[in-house]
Parts: C-alpha cells; sequence; structure tokens
C-alpha cells in the first residue's frame, strides 16, 4: 500500500484532533475534521444576530480549531496554506460524510463511555473497509469496539500519535483482538512512508509502550528523590542529557505535560494492573496530588514544579521547594560525576561516566536507571514482543538518546546484572539466561546489519532495515569510506554515488570542508555517477567557522580572511559547475554557510524538519558564499523577460535576508524562496538521503549535463536606492540600529549589483566580488565583532 489513504476524517477538533489533521494535511491528505455542536451562542455570535441552528456556528468548534492552526507556535502545519486542505464540519450535519473517506479517526475526551457511544454511532456510516483508529493514551482498544460488529472490529485499531503530531516521531499502533494482521502492517507501512512517523507496534495494555515505561520512569525518580531529599534542579541536573535524556529531565517535563495530566495517566495504570509492587509505583505521591489540589499544574496554570517570575533584574526560573512548597532560587548542582558526564561524548558514553564517578548524584542515576531497566525487562512480551519496540517508543516518544536495553548495551550488560542482583534487585530470568550464555550485549552489528535478542529463541535475530533507510554510521563500519579528514568524509552509498558528510564541531563549514568538497568532486569525476551532500548529525549545519574569521579579524589578518572568503565562494562555484548532477539533503537547522552548500547543487531534497536560513546578519555580517549571487541570480530568472520589473523580487529577498529569517519547514524554505520551485521534500528524514541517491541516479540516467553560466540582471544604482530608503526607514522608527543599518546598506548594494544602471548584466563572478568585498569591510567593523564574540559565547544574537 503506498497511499491508499486518500481522505481522512477526524473527530474531536481538541489540540490533538486538529494537531492530527494538521499533519495529515501536511503530507497531501485532505480532512474532514468534526466536533460536536455548540449550545450556547458566543458574545459574537449573538451581536451577528446568529442562532444555534446556524450552519456557521454548528461547525464553530472545527472552524475555530483550523483558524488556530496558523497562530500556534511550534507550528503544526508546514505551511499555512495547508489549512486548507482540512474541512470543519460537526457531528450531527455531517457524520454521514464518512462514507466517503478512507480513514477515520477517534481523538474525543480520554473516557471509555463516551469512545463507545461515538463508534456505535461511526459504525452507522462507516463503509466496510474503511479504517478506525482510535488516538488514545491508554484506554483498552478491546474494550472500546466491544459493542461493535465483527467486520466494524476487523478494521478498528490503535493509534497513538504523541503531541505535537507533526514533530513527534513515535506512532503506536495497537491491534485489537480481531483486528486484520494485513490491515495493521498496511497501517505500518502508510504511516512510516507517507505521514514519516516511527511506528511501534504494541499491546492492548494500559498506557502501551512509551507511556507505561515513560510514567514509571518519572514515579520511581519522584520517589527517589523525596526519599534521599533531593532538589528539584538536583534531579533534573542528573535526568537530562547527563542520563542522555532531554533538556525537560524530569521536573520541566512534568510541567510541560501538566501535573494532573500526568496523574490521571499514572491512575490508568494503577487501576489496570493487578500486581500489587506496580500498582504501588504508579501510586502517585503526595507532594504530586497535594500540588494538583492547589492547581499547581505546570506551564498551563502558570507554575509547577518550577515559576517564572519577574523582577528588576528581568525573568527568574524559581523552582520548588518540595518540603516548604515555597519557589526559591535555583542553585546549580556541581559534582565529579556531572562533571564527568558533560565532558563524555554520546548518550552511552555520558551515562557510563555519570555512573562511574561514585557520588551521590552518580548514586542517584543508578537507583533510578536500574529500576528503569529492570521493569522494561519485565514487560517485554507484556507491552510489546521485542526489545527494539521498546527502545524505539521511548527514543522516538519521550526523545532519549538511548533506549532502556541500548543504555543497558552501554553501561555494561553482565557488570549491571550483577550489581543489580548483588543489591535484591530481581532481574528477569530471561536476561540472566541470556547473560548466562556469554552474550555481551542485546545488540550487535556485524557487517552492516543489526542483529538484537528474540526472547522467545533466545538468539540474536536481524532487525529488518527498510531498504529506502541509508545509515551513514553503518557504512563506515563497513569500510565504505573513499576520503576524509577531520571535517567531512566521502563515503560510497552504492550504485556508483557517494555521498559527502560534514562531521566538524557543529558541522561549521572550515578549511578542512571546503578541502574535502574539493577532493570529493575530483574522486566522484573519475568513479562515481554523482554526489549526495548529506549527514546524519543533529544539524546540517550551523554555518561558517565564525571562531576563525573572529580571530583572524582581530588580529586584522584581511588579506587571510579575504582568502578563506574566496576559497568558500569558489569552491561553492566549482560544485556548481560539476560535470556530474549534485544532490543536497539538510535537515533540521540549516544555516549560513550551510544553505550556501546547498544552493550549488542540481536539486535540493529537504526534510520536511528544515530550518533554513541566511542568518549572517544576527554576526554582523552579509552571505559570502554566494548565498548572495545565488538569490539575485534566481530572481533574475524568476523575472524573465528583460523588461519585466525585477525589484519586487530583490525586495523579497532583501527582507527575507535582512531579517535572518529562518524558514519553519521545508515547505517554508519554499515560500520564503531560499529553495527552488523544482527542489522538493522528503516525506522524512529516515529515507531522505535514499531518495537523493535516487535523485542522482534519474539525472545521471536522463543524460546530465552541468548548469551552464548565465549572466545576472540586476537593479542597480536605483534599485539599491530603493531597498536603502526601506532599511532607513526601519532605522527612523526605531526597529533596527545603526549598525543593522549599515549591514543593511551593504546588503543592498550587493543584492542590487553595485552602482551599474538598472537592467544591467553583470557575470557571477562579479556577484561574488561585491559579496566579499562587503563581507571583509564588516569584518573590520568594531560591532560585528561584539555580534561574533556574543554568538560564540552566548549562543545567541546580539543586538547592538
Amino acid at each position: 500500500m503506498n497511499k491508499s489513504i486518500r481522505k481522512a476524517a477526524v473527530i474531536g477538533s481538541g489540540i490533538m484532533g486538529s494537531g492530527i489533521a494538521a499533519h495529515l494535511a501536511n503530507v497531501g491528505i485532505p480532512c474532514l475534521l468534526l466536533d460536536v455542536v455548540p449550545t450556547q451562542l458566543t458574545e459574537e455570535e449573538t451581536k451577528k444576530g446568529l442562532t444555534l441552528e446556524n450552519p456557521a456556528v454548528r461547525s464553530r468548534l472545527a472552524t475555530s480549531a483550523i483558524e488556530k492552526l496558523s497562530k500556534i507556535k511550534p507550528a503544526p502545519l508546514y505551511d499555512p496554506a495547508f489549512a486548507s486542505r482540512i474541512t470543519p464540519g460537526n457531528l450531527e450535519d455531517h457524520l454521514p460524510q464518512i462514507a466517503d473517506v478512507d480513514w477515520v479517526i477517534e481523538v474525543v475526551v480520554e473516557n471509555l463511555e463516551v469512545k463507545q457511544q461515538l463508534l456505535k454511532r461511526v459504525e452507522q456510516h462507516w463503509k466496510p473497509g474503511t479504517v478506525v483508529s482510535s488516538n488514545t493514551s491508554g484506554i483498552s482498544i478491546n474494550e472500546m469496539a466491544a459493542e461493535c460488529g465483527e467486520s466494524f472490529r476487523k478494521h478498528f485499531l490503535g493509534t497513538h500519535f504523541f503531541n505535537p503530531p507533526r514533530y513527534m516521531k513515535l506512532l503506536e499502533i495497537i491491534p485489537g483482538r480481531d483486528t486484520e494482521p494485513e490491515l495493521v502492517a498496511r497501517m505500518k507501512d502508510f504511516c512510516e512512508r507517507v505521514l514519516g512517523k516511527g511506528v511501534v507496534i504494541a499491546k492492548d495494555t494500559p498506557n502501551f509502550i512509551a507511556n507505561r515505561i515513560g510514567t514509571y520512569g518519572l514515579l520511581v525518580t519522584l520517589q527517589e528523590m523525596v526519599k534521599k531529599g533531593f532538589t528539584v534542579e538536583e534531579v533534573d541536573a542528573v535526568t537530562g542529557p547527563a542520563m542522555g535524556r532531554p533538556k525537560s529531565a524530569t521536573f520541566r517535563t512534568l510541567d510541560l505535560v501538566g501535573l494532573d495530566t500526568f496523574v490521571h495517566v499514572a491512575d490508568n495504570v494503577r487501576m489496570n494492573v493487578d500486581n500489587e509492587r506496580e500498582q504501588a509505583v504508579f501510586t502517585s505521591p503526595d507532594v504530586l496530588t497535594g500540588m494538583v489540589a492547589r492547581g499547581w499544574l505546570g506551564e498551563k496554570s502558570g507554575q509547577g514544579f518550577y515559576l517564572k517570575k519577574k523582577t528588576p533584574a528581568g525573568s527568574e526560573i524559581l523552582s520548588l521547594d518540595l518540603k516548604t512548597l515555597e519557589y526559591v532560587p535555583q542553585m546549580k548542582p556541581k559534582s565529579a560525576s556531572l562533571e564527568a558526564a558533560k565532558m563524555a561524548k554520546g548518550a552511552g558514553a555520558k551515562t557510563k561516566a555519570l555512573l562511574g564517578a561514585k557520588d551521590r548524584y552518580s548514586d542517584l542515576a543508578w537507583d533510578i536507571l536500574k529500576q528503569v531497566l529492570v521493569y522494561s525487562a519485565e514487560k517485554v512480551g507484556e507491552i510489546a514482543d521485542s526489545v527494539k519496540e521498546i527502545d524505539d517508543a521511548m527514543k522516538w516518544g519521550f526523545s532519549w538518546e538511548l533506549g532502556p536495553f541500548e543504555t543497558w548495551d552501554a553501561i555494561g550488560l553482565a557488570r549491571s546484572v550483577e550489581r543489580m542482583e548483588a543489591e535484591g534487585l530481581t532481574v528477569p530470568a530471561w536476561v540472566k539466561e541470556w547473560v548466562a550464555a556469554g552474550h555481551k550485549s542485546f545488540y550487535k552489528q556485524e557487517e552492516g546489519r543489526l542483529y538484537s535478542i528474540h526472547v522467545a529463541s533466545g538468539a540474536y535475530r536481524e532487525v529488518e532495515q527498510p531498504e529506502e533507510v541509508i545509515n551513514l554510521r553503518s557504512l563506515k563500519e563497513q569500510n565504505k569510506v573513499v576520503k576524509g579528514n577531520s571535517g567531512a568524509s566521502l563515503i560510497d552509498i552504492g550504485d556508483g554515488v557517494a555521498c559527502l558528510e560534514f562531521h566538524s564541531p557543529n558541522n561549521a563549514i572550515g578549511e578542512d570542508i571546503l578541502s574535502m568538497i574539493t577532493q570529493s568532486i575530483d574522486e566522484v569525476r573519475s568513479n562515481f555517477r554523482g554526489l549526495v551532500i548529506a549527514n546524519q548529525a543533529r544539524n546540517y549545519c550551523v554555518g561558517a567557522n565564525i571562531m576563525l574569521l573572529l580571530m583572524e579579524a582581530q588580529d586584522e589578518e584581511w588579506d587571510e580572511i579575504n582568502e578563506i572568503i574566496r576559497k568558500f565562494q569558489y569552491t561553492m562555484y566549482a560544485l556548481k559547475r560539476f560535470e556530474k548532477p549534485v544532490v543536497a539533503a539538510p535537515h533540521r537547522m540549516c544555516l549560513g554557510g550551510g544553505v550556501e552548500s546547498c544552493m550549488p547543487a542540481d536539486l535540493v531534497i529537504a526534510a520536511p524538519e528544515t530550518y533554513y536560513g541566511l542568518v549572517e546578519v544576527g554576526v554582523g555580517l552579509i552571505p559570502a558564499g554566494g548565498g548572495c549571487k545565488e538569490l539575485a541570480l534566481r530572481a533574475s530568472q524568476t523575472a524573465g523577460l528583460p523588461d519585466a520589473d525585477l525589484q519586487p523580487y530583490i525586495n523579497h529577498i532583501f527582507q527575507t535576508v535582512g531579517t535572518a529569517t529562518v524558514s519553519t519547514s521545508g515547505h517554508d524554505a519554499k515560500r520564503l524562496g531560499y529553495l527552488r520551485p523544482s527542489d522538493r521534500v522528503a516525506v522524512s528524514q529516515d529515507v531522505q538521503i535514499y531518495q537523493a541517491k535516487q535523485a542522482v541516479l534519474g539525472l545521471d540516467r536522463s543524460g546530465y549535463e552541468p548548469i551552464p553560466q548565465e549572466k545576472v540582471r540586476v537593479v542597480g544604482a536605483e534599485g539599491k536606492a530603493v531597498l536603502q530608503l526601506g532599511a532607513l526607514g526601519m532605522k527612523q522608527s526605531g526597529y533596527i540600529s545603526d549598525h543593522d543599518y549599515l549591514i543593511a546598506r551593504k546588503l543592498a548594494h550587493v543584492l542590487a549589483g553595485g552602482d551599474v544602471p538598472a537592467g544591467t548584466l553583470v557575470s557571477e563572478e562579479y556577484m561574488l566580488d561585491l559579496e566579499r568585498e562587503a563581507f571583509l569591510s564588516l569584518c573590520g567593523e568594531p560591532k560585528t565583532q561584539q555580534r561574533m564574540h556574543h554568538m560564540l559565547t552566548k549562543g545567541k544574537a546580539l543586538r547592538n
């Protein structure tokens, strides 16, 4: 099944329902969004003379939810225009329309009786063969559909999206007893290939996989904290990045989720399991229930474990003292174990370092971790069939860098089991048998293939890897690196295609990467059909190496800076003129020089989550690696005819670059003009390199010809005056500083093509010279050097 689901209906227009509808719209699936009919008029509706029978009033809840999609942050839609793919309606007038859709998703309140009643109504209009699912976080799928017919139950299952649906990778699919296995396989395939989700198959047990393990871990942490007298900030210091977990750690996570929601989720397990020990763990501590009773629910109520307070010096975040229930200034914890974790590279090494330092924070980490690992092992077979599904659920749903079993491997399986047993913990028999058989890990990698323990057989079983997923780390382990240096590697990804991977710190572009691009061009010219530029780091590229630029500027090494920029420009120029196809595949942060490394490519295939922008003005500079030249050239091409008005296109570029605007998605990068109409957005980052490889092969098969040289028609002195007048207005209105205005004037000079007459045709080399000249002059400005220093030390832009 590829895209056999062509139309969907979502019932329930709350945050989750509208978010799911938005993500369906993101991937091009028209969606009907339904909710109940309001029982009261709003003040505005009353003023308009409307009644409860008016169609606009009857579908108000869904209509309002769709309107809010363009205002919510982070944005649920890849592009605000995609909201037009969602049609509002209500359950009284429009429920029969579900007969025309291929998938109905129920997203109403987490109440079994309400869901049962709704499903019976859905069944009355259900077309045989239509998929129906519930987006529940823990209610039994079997109980929900118990009163529906057998044919309906065969097509019913749970699809638990995580919030927010656009951004969270995890989707738990929960088959019922009667769900057709073939339907489960088709839905898994569809949700992975079309929705871009990471799918795990969960069993119909309370809270399924991620929430079961995640809730257990958070409760164990709370209990250990209360028992040993740790503070909120101490626990968060231990349970965040030091353990390979998100910065939100324990208590920021609880504040984000909502303490009342968390208690409800915990109660769902407590009330639906028979094991007394498990019931005790899932009983929320008094401090938690007490906070809920006070209305301290976290971010949604303005206070929880943390409170943001305004002071004369600015905003301050206070933490809750659990003994006094008063908010106090935070005290940043320091210890050998936390420092060791900070210095280590990678989640596994960080966790191992944290546990190995032997201080009170190390002990806390171990006391939490050992219980989570054992509990996860106890639940294999009960909540999921494999350790891989549990690991994936925790990585994709809770943003852990390693799942529990991967973590166990990282800290040393045999040694940790021995320590657990010595401390009186009961380790599941299957784990002890696995270790006794001489196995040192739950996973192993051989010849590029991944294997994990198959608990039922007590042997390793290969983990199926989709053909569309290309893993660069695995290829490197198979000795597929053709060339490499400290900043980048050229990797053979098969079928005559090579991939240039950046791996410098933050993937910042410096001499090493530029050198490898040049070497890659020579290597691909001789031995490959084409080149993909991609990597699988957290971010594609944060830009050029500004530390090097700042050092050279402070030493007034202007000739050196000139050569650095010239080399950047002409490396990109050589890439653009290369006689073999080049496809770039950026993801997440792709800023400044990262964007300029993609611009020479014949095609860009961006990930959906690509935050793409020329942001050099934030450090007091302008784009000078060909970014201004490329955008001016594209404006010239877009305007077309010699007498066509070029100014509006240049105005748009000037505003986008001058305000350091960054796209909110790959689709938004198209809207902003950073990507060309011919560029594409992959369905997910997982398949991006595969799609880029296929694009290279397609270009090669079609008889690829390099991009020809082309003159740039510019707006010249007259157009520059228009741009600079706009910048002056911004300065006089107080929107930009004097230094911002200086940068804007130089940016205008470059984008306009200098002081030549309007309509002049100039060469790309001429435009590059303008870029470099403006860049060099700005490097000499003290305020630009202050901006660069501030970005390096504070990680954010300075307005001076």
